[in-house]
């Protein structure tokens, strides 16, 4: 069975609505945000997991905390800091212009997503903004968090510094190909727009080179489960059990 992550409030944001499913977070001075080193927390086993789009880390996540890890989905709590009110919101609007709106005054993440695929600087200055934020957040919900093992999904893991945080390093990875109809098939992605997000990030080899286990997606979800299996066995030595396949389980899309 999946856990479903429990949102908290922070010491530099407040928790302005929460139904179950939603959080909105908001700051008086977003100065205030840094994105210092997290302190050491020996009991606590952080795996940061990375890859390239749609090669598998939001399923590898699912299982990893169907094995018990507590997870942290990082690109999600990115789009709530730009959501109306968030902390980031307005200095979105600010660096991109008013044009990016919706008419429920939300951001357009796909009118956003183009702007910055294809512009390497203006990539940059967006997760000038977010990254602090996110940093901000996961290092709350790790400190609060009851589990002993963690789970970090970000797809600019490695970048932002957030596998400064981590203990392992695990890397998602398909070949492009299979990115490309994973994009088309289960984000509904124009093809152009597909091989504009996929080339538009860095080598997956660049990634690959720093893994500590790396999880290789091209085939069947079993195939990927027996990965993480063998992956998770390698930390949690004194639980070296067989696992089955959870054939009833319903996991991510990738």
């Amino acid at each position: 069975m999946l856990h479903k992550p429990v949102l908290y409030a922070f010491d530099i944001l407040s928790a302005e609505e929460y139904n179950g499913d939603r959080i909105n977070y908001k700051s008086t001075s977003v100065e205030e945000f840094t994105f210092a080193p997290m302190s050491n927390l020996p009991e606590k086993y952080i795996i940061g997991l990375t890859g390239n789009i749609a090669t598998g880390k939001s399923l590898v996540r699912g299982m990893l905390e169907h094995l018990g890890a507590y997870g942290i989905d990082a690109d999600e709590l990115a789009h709530r800091t730009i959501s109306h009110g968030a902390a980031g919101y307005q200095l979105v609007l600010r660096e991109f212009g008013k044009g990016i709106l919706l008419e429920n005054q939300e951001i357009d993440r796909n009118r956003l997503g183009k702007i910055v695929f294809q512009d390497p600087d203006a990539l940059r200055n967006l997760e000038s903004i977010i990254h602090p934020l996110v940093g901000t957040a996961i290092r709350e919900e790790i400190r609060k968090s009851a589990a002993d093992r963690i789970v970090i999904e970000a797809i600019k893991l490695i970048e932002s510094g957030l596998v400064d945080m981590c203990d392992s390093l695990w890397v998602t990875t398909s070949n492009q190909q299979v990115q490309l109809e994973r994009l088309k098939s289960d984000r509904s992605m124009a093809e152009n727009d597909a091989r504009i997000r996929i080339l538009a990030q860095p080598a997956q080899e660049e990634k690959i080179s720093r893994a500590d286990v790396v999880i290789i997606n091209n085939g069947s979800v079993e195939e990927v489960w027996d990965q993480v299996v063998e992956g998770w066995q390698s930390i949690t030595p004194e639980e070296n059990i067989r696992v089955e396949y959870p054939e009833a389980e319903t996991w991510p899309k990738q």
